[in-house]
């Protein structure tokens, strides 16, 4: 008997691409980039290959390179000239985010994301405010509510310079609330909220660290970052932020959280987005350079299967190469 049932009819060429249930664009990728205040040239990531850190006089120029890709929306990073344990260079008008900000919005047509948090701006490298004696005793981290107007200054700031959208990534009960009321209290009612709702602690940020020098100066970050072992907790963070006013959802990071994706998307209506961080970008360069992996192949494959578990856009290291295929 031969089988009645033959999906294989339907993976020839001429219809395969009519039947295909998911599909990848340009316009579905953020695409990083890391402003340095402290080089007037371009500092290549040794962790990242193929990205750069760029001085603020450079950040027009890199993001013209970005959106010749077809890729429209970028996020920005800032490595600051200078840190403090409050990290205020986070928030100051005149902090590295802030120009580049200016800068691109008046040159450019992209869609402009800032990144708020502290990390990458505080001398200890945690995302706020921490207890006096949390050197010594590491079960003592970030002050959760003295952290919150900080992380709501700095959004008003990017605001204030023009960014289309910001996003709290600091994982600080309460900051979704802070922030949106501060926006609205600033004039910018119209400054859209990408909440990185689930970020996990993983040990898949270590390129990005790097990058960014954000690592942090001791300790960790498990006691507010959550356990990679949670997933209804997820579900849990985001319905906290759609509470509190997020536009948009985030998943970080993306691929060994494809089932929290999955989920956010079948739970809420918002726009789901998933952040393909460093680590997943490094370790597939990683394979490609020994031979065993085909680094545009898997590359797409990846984003392909966060955009099948539900993503509507990913921030990814591989947004333009990927592009440049799409």
């Amino acid at each position: 008997m031969h089988p009645v049932d033959r999906p294989r009819r339907l993976r020839t060429d001429g219809v395969r691409p009519l039947v295909s249930e998911t599909n990848l664009a340009a316009s579905d990728l953020i695409a990083p980039v890391f402003v340095d205040a402290t080089t007037d040239e371009r500092v290549p990531i040794e962790t990242m290959p193929g990205h750069e850190r760029v001085p603020v006089d450079d950040a027009v120029a890199r993001v013209e390179e970005i959106r010749e890709t077809g890729v429209e929306a970028v996020i920005l990073f800032g490595i600051p000239d200078s840190k403090d344990s409050d990290g205020s260079r986070a928030y100051a008008d005149d902090g590295v985010v802030q120009r580049a900000i200016r800068a691109i919005t008046a040159e450019t047509d992209a869609y402009v994301v800032g990144d708020v948090c502290l990390c990458e701006y505080t001398d200890h490298g945690h995302c706020g405010v921490i207890e006096d004696t949390a050197e010594t005793d590491p079960t003592l981290t970030v002050r959760n509510d003295e952290t919150l107007p900080l992380l709501a200054r700095t959004a008003v700031s990017q605001a204030d310079a023009g960014a289309d959208m910001v996003a709290p990534s600091a994982m600080t009960d309460g900051q979704v609330k802070a922030i949106r009321h501060a926006l609205d209290e600033a004039g910018h009612e119209d400054v859209a909220l990408l909440s990185y709702a689930a970020k996990y602690r993983s040990a898949f940020y270590g390129p990005f660290r790097d990058a960014a020098d954000g690592a942090p100066a001791f300790g960790d970050r498990r006691h507010y970052q959550m356990d990679p072992a949670n997933r209804r907790e997820a579900l849990r963070e985001a319905r906290i932020d759609v509470e509190e006013g997020a536009d948009v959802l985030m998943v970080k990071p993306g691929l060994p959280y494809l089932d929290v994706v999955a989920d956010l998307r079948r739970e809420f209506d918002h726009p789901i987005a998933a952040y393909n961080v460093s680590g997943e970008y490094a370790m597939l360069h990683a394979a490609a350079e020994k031979g065993w992996l085909d680094l545009e192949d898997v590359a797409y494959e990846s984003l392909l299967s966060l955009k099948r578990a539900g993503a509507d856009l990913i921030l990814t290291y591989f947004a333009e190469d990927v592009a440049d295929r799409l």
